[in-house]
């Protein structure tokens, strides 16, 4: 369906930015284009099995194409160029299940300052349909976006402004997790697409379709359409929670922390995990900054230590101490009293020799807080 050059095997090195990834092919590191803007921290780690192809055009700087990747021995599309393609086939061979009497009548539709994805006729009835590329999962969950989407909040508010208007819209998912049984809106990452979502699910012929690939990527099958457990997100997606502050230190040090006096931090990277019941958001643009009154012990740690990441876990739930928990069994060492003079925990700080964020097994925490302990309250939804 997709592909006319041969699918190979390669794996990950590295991924300068967001187009550009390193992987080892036929035991050579090459340069490669990765048609996919998405963080995917939970599915690029060093050594991780990539599918790739070369590219037909010998004058490119990029000689080679990222097309997939496997997780847990499942093949998962990662061209967002080819996810339309995935979408018009579907809809096209009436395997988008209650979409079944629509055809497809042109792609790339321009309405006022905005392209859609999909024009799908039914008679005289117009359907205006935009399709999004969904590979941030869980065991069984799915969300998106794995990135703050200024341009899709803007497709979500004007599919629904142009449903007020009497116009037939919708949102096509397409979810690359033959597993995911459910599907939301990542509020942890973007909670303003999570609430144009929210608002606007109601209005919009919208659906979240799993599919299957194998490892040649020429055949979509769809597997099942996902869940929408709307209580979990009308409960969870406020500016409250706990989070996860990711700090790189380029010397060892001893920095004074207040109260707490003078404590030696070994080079490396450094978690911390904390908690905001308010003002979530706004806590971590502080912990950001650099300029600020000193009050918490991070505080003078982020005046030596760089900002390296900032995980919010949307919450109503207090889990910060499970949280430190969790971190603390899996860092190279901990600072001992710090952040921690209001509870029984040993540390709220945890130091790595590597970047956390490029571990799976720090990752799986991340996953752990933000999605897999969802999987009860979705069951009771459903």
């Amino acid at each position: 369906m997709i592909y006319n050059e041969p699918v190979e095997i390669g794996y990950f090195i590295s991924r300068p930015n967001r187009f550009i990834a390193f992987v080892s092919i036929h035991g050579k590191e090459e340069r490669c284009h990765m048609p996919n803007p998405g963080r995917m921290w939970e599915l690029l780690y060093p050594g991780t099995k990539l599918y790739v192809r070369h590219s037909a055009k010998p004058e490119r700087r990029t000689a080679w194409d990222v097309v997939g990747v496997e997780r847990d021995g499942v093949p998962i599309l990662l061209d967002t160029q080819y996810n339309n393609d995935t979408a018009a086939r579907l809809i096209t061979e009436k395997k988008v299940p209650g979409w079944e009497d629509w055809n497809l009548l042109r792609r790339e539709v321009t309405v006022g300052d905005s392209r859609f994805d999909l024009l799908l006729g039914r008679g005289k009835e117009l359907f205006y349909v935009e399709v999004k590329s969904c590979t941030l999962f869980s065991r069984t969950g799915a969300m998106f976006p794995d990135a703050v989407t200024a341009r899709g909040r803007k497709h979500i508010l004007e599919l629904a402004s142009m449903h007020r208007q009497g116009i037939h819209t919708g949102l096509l998912f397409l979810v690359h997790w033959d597993r995911a049984r459910w599907f939301l809106p990542d509020y942890h990452t973007d909670p303003d697409f999570a609430s144009a979502f929210m608002e606007a699910a109601p209005e919009l012929n919208w659906k979240a379709l799993a599919l299957s690939w194998t490892p040649s990527f020429t055949e979509p099958v769809p597997v099942r359409l996902l869940s929408y457990p709307e209580a979990v997100l009308v409960r969870e997606n406020h500016d409250s929670g706990d989070y996860l502050f990711v700090m790189h230190l380029e010397e060892t040090m001893d920095i004074v922390i207040g109260a707490r006096g003078s404590l030696h931090f070994p080079a490396g990277y450094y978690v911390y995990t904390g908690s905001a019941r308010k003002h979530l958001t706004a806590r971590l643009a502080r912990h950001t900054r650099r300029r600020k009154n000193m009050h918490w012990h991070i505080d003078y740690l982020r005046q030596y230590a760089d900002t390296v990441a900032a995980i919010p876990i949307r919450t109503s739930q207090d889990l910060e101490h499970d949280l430190a928990h969790a971190v603390d069994g899996i860092a190279g060492w901990r600072i001992d009293g710090f952040g921690c003079t209001d509870c029984d925990c040993a540390s709220h700080l945890f130091g790595f020799s590597e970047n956390p964020i490029h571990l799976p097994y720090f990752i799986q925490i991340v996953e752990d807080f933000r999605m897999n302990r969802l999987d009860p309250d979705v069951d009771a939804c459903i």
